[in-house]
């Protein structure tokens, strides 16, 4: 089977030119920049529907239909490709990734969705005759109509290795998950397989938009007031869009009262900003502060107590998104571009300080589905030194009797316990507090002292919090 052009057409026959489907169009460019550019789905698929609906090509049911397809065939992507392995006739790495992309988003509307098999198989014909031409198109064709045979249990059975011979690589496949992925997460996690299996298909959800009420600013009682809007689950200023709603439409957020931070972001700052102390709780510091979600929940939370929080953040242009964020919070804050390893103030100098270091962001793989392709396990040396020197340098930052939050969205226990315990011992006088009750009413939080949230225990991202207690 070639996707390369084949021989032209006989002559006399009529040529038909190829139907534009606006949706599948999007879908297929969501897809390559992600390919491409390497950005996130989350990121370049809100402004091209947006400029989709202002176009006038689009309705509301084309948008969910276009998002439906860009995260579904980024969520199946590692199953997708065993099944279209199985019907080509070389490497998948010999496939063009355009084809791949088109490939890709068939066998999604075949077995990922309700959309009937012959639909599916035309439409994904007349996409790759308009992005990749006629000759290329009957590749498509000829692959997705052997997908077609049969259902997706069916080829999952055919693909995937037994459970009994290869646990993890059954796992990978069934899940869609990388298998390096697959071992760490069960590492982390712990227990058999029902568990393992319930995290691997939360990851394949999608999740719903959380929003955050800023305290002093607005209410949960009023983004309440929002259609198909509930209460959130462990947050009192979480409240849930249960229908995929559109946060720009709620006139909080747009006026940045309130903001879109998914709840265990939030249960993480609530954390920090309860913590017990011993002295003063004056002066506050958010490390890693970008993108801002923390620090505007933080500060917000300061202003109630009269305390002043200082927001730092290496990138400038992240640091511009973090003063966006706090814009208008009623006490004193200041935002800085600066190096948490390096730091710009004076040891001792806060009460409460949080760190919410950069990581591989295993935890937000159903937000960013396209991330557990991206990472491999050499990233975890790369960011290690940095996770260790955010933590000394937060250690430093706060006063004796004052605590600092070391969190990170990522339950890789290389990311969490390792880098905990490793910096304990290099510093003197800092001890592990019990962090399980500053989350009040959050079940299945084990045995402490650090907390991991779980998609499938909390409907959270898998965010790590660890509470330390500087003593001298």
């Amino acid at each position: 089977m070639s996707d390369q052009p084949r021989r032209p057409r006989k002559p006399g026959t009529p040529y038909r030119r190829p139907r534009k489907d606006p949706v599948r169009l999007l879908a297929f460019e969501a897809l390559r920049a992600v390919d491409e550019r390497d950005a996130y789905a989350n990121l370049v698929l809100p402004p091209l529907l947006r400029k989709a609906r202002e176009g006038g090509d689009f309705d509301a049911r084309d948008a969910a239909l276009a998002t439906e397809l860009v995260y579904g065939t980024l969520r199946r992507q590692g199953t997708y490709d065993a099944i279209i392995a199985e019907c080509v006739d070389r490497p998948l790495r010999e496939v063009d990734p355009p084809v791949l992309d088109v490939l890709g988003l068939g066998v999604h509307q075949l077995l990922g969705t309700r959309i009937p098999s012959h639909a599916a198989v035309s439409a994904s014909v007349e996409l790759a005759r308009v992005v990749l031409g006629d000759g290329r198109a009957k590749f498509v064709n000829a692959v997705l109509r052997k997908v077609a045979r049969d259902d997706l249990d069916g080829w999952v059975e055919k693909v995937a290795p037994p459970y009994d011979e290869d646990p993890e690589d059954h796992l990978a496949v069934v899940h869609s998950h990388p298998r390096w992925v697959v071992s760490a997460l069960w590492d982390s996690l712990g227990g058999g397989r029902s568990g393992i299996e319930d995290l691997l298909a939360a990851d394949n959800e999608r999740p719903e938009v959380t929003l955050v009420a800023r305290p002093g600013r607005s209410t949960a009682a009023e983004l309440l007031a929002e259609d198909a809007a509930v209460a959130g689950r462990w947050s009192p200023y979480a409240v849930r869009l249960t229908e995929g709603g559109e946060p720009g439409a709620v006139e909080a957020v747009r006026e940045g009262r309130a903001g879109v931070q998914d709840e265990g972001s939030q249960l993480v700052a609530l954390a920090v900003a309860n913590a017990p102390l011993d002295g003063p709780d004056r002066r506050w510091l958010d490390g890693c502060a970008g993108p801002g979600g923390k620090a505007a929940l933080l500060g917000a939370l300061a202003a109630e107590r009269g305390a002043f929080l200082l927001a730092s953040e290496k990138q400038p242009h992240r640091a511009g998104l973090v003063a966006k964020a706090l814009a208008g919070n009623p006490g004193p804050y200041q935002v800085i571009a600066a190096d948490g390893t390096r730091p710009a103030w004076r040891p001792g100098s806060f009460d409460r300080v949080l760190v919410d270091v950069p990581c591989t962001g295993l935890g937000a793989l159903r937000r960013r589905p396209e991330a557990r392709w991206r990472r491999r396990p050499a990233d975890l040396d790369g960011f290690a030194p940095l996770q260790r020197g955010l933590l000394r340098g937060a250690l430093d930052a706060v006063r004796v009797g004052g605590i600092v939050g070391y969190a990170t969205c990522s339950p890789h226990l290389a990311e969490t316990r390792a880098v905990v315990a490793d910096v304990l011992k290099q510093v003197p006088g800092a001890e592990l507090i019990d962090a399980r009750p500053l989350l009040p009413g959050v079940p299945e939080l084990g045995e402490g002292p650090d907390v991991q949230l779980w998609p499938h225990l909390h409907g959270t991202d898998a965010m790590y919090l660890a509470i330390v207690r500087r003593t001298g």
